[in-house]
């Protein structure tokens, strides 16, 4: 029986508190746990094992990864729940716990990521994600498409060979010059760039059918202020696609290519999403850099 005053101690602490009443809702791997609560594995881990020496976890090897799970009593529990009401981050993990466990029920998700871990492991000539990517934009249909923090315009002058319109907005005006200039030499006329921040986008309410983010999001000042502009844009029942990278630690990207975020972790993003009111939401890492920083790309699909 765990010592009720050397229990109250640990749970004193915000991150422990925070580790055992997530694991009283369900077992969880250190890795789930750092992408609910945003925080190193030493960090975690060491939280683990003394909550573990006290009794209050306990942990079972599944391949690879150590499942931990609660053995805290009732009436300590009760008491822990009651003291989270004061932890503002509470909220948080109550929602990026329920998009992991989302994702665990997500068998077809699971079989994708299994095929795209095998994906390009052989050298086979003319196949890559690229020439993947092209080919499923030029066959499936759009009507009114944003391509928000467009650059040059790359993905929007792809997007504009099926759309009916696309709209490419980006803050810098030598971009719109140059992709504007761009969408007349290739006879794009649906395509239409726009000076603009994707902070307050220069697109009226409920006009798009598709908008995209692609490695524009954390170059944002305020994400969730960008993500609340595209709900604005899209229309009842239109699909947000975002292309970002996953939280890393390269500190030198604010400098090399002017990133204000550092990514962002795939439970986070899916929360900022949800709190934006879009619905049947998705995420994905759907590609590791094998150089380093070891870059991962983070995928979310969501719906208004």
């Amino acid at each position: 029986m765990p010592s009720i005053l050397n229990s109250l101690k640990l749970i004193a602490d915000p991150t422990r508190l925070r580790l055992l009443l997530l694991l009283a809702e369900e077992a969880l791997s250190v890795a789930e746990l750092q992408e609910i609560m945003g925080m190193g594995q030493s960090r975690i881990s060491t939280q683990l094992a003394q909550l573990k020496k006290e009794g209050l976890v306990a942990d079972l090897r599944s391949g690879k990864n150590n499942i931990y799970s609660c053995l805290a009593p009732p009436d300590l529990l009760d008491i822990a729940t009651r003291a989270a009401e004061e932890l503002p981050e509470r909220t948080k993990d109550t929602s990026s716990l329920a998009h992991i466990l989302r994702k665990r029920k997500d068998k077809a998700r699971a079989y994708f990521d299994e095929l795209a871990g095998k994906f390009g492991r052989q050298y086979v000539p003319g196949r890559s994600w690229k020439g993947l990517a092209e080919a499923l934009l030029k066959i499936l249909n759009y009507e009114t498409v944003a391509d928000l923090g467009a650059g040059e315009g790359t993905l929007a002058q792809l997007l504009a060979q099926r759309a009916t319109k696309v709209i490419a907005v980006d803050h810098s005006p030598k971009m719109v010059e140059f992709g504007t200039k761009l969408a007349k030499e290739h006879k794009l006329p649906n395509l239409e760039y726009r000076l603009g921040d994707i902070e307050e986008i220069p697109i009226d309410d409920a006009f798009v059918d598709l908008a995209f983010f692609s490695q524009a999001l954390h170059h944002a000042e305020h994400p969730p202020r960008a993500l609340r502009e595209a709900h604005r844009i899209l229309k009842p029942g239109g699909t947000l696609v975002i292309l970002d990278l996953h939280q890393h630690s390269f500190d030198k990207a604010r400098e090399l290519y002017a990133d204000t975020w550092l990514g962002f972790p795939e439970a986070e993003l899916a929360r900022m999403l949800e709190q934006e009111k879009f619905t049947r939401i998705e995420t994905a890492i759907v590609d590791r850099e094998e150089s380093p920083p070891h870059f991962q790309t983070l995928l979310a699909v969501a719906r208004k």
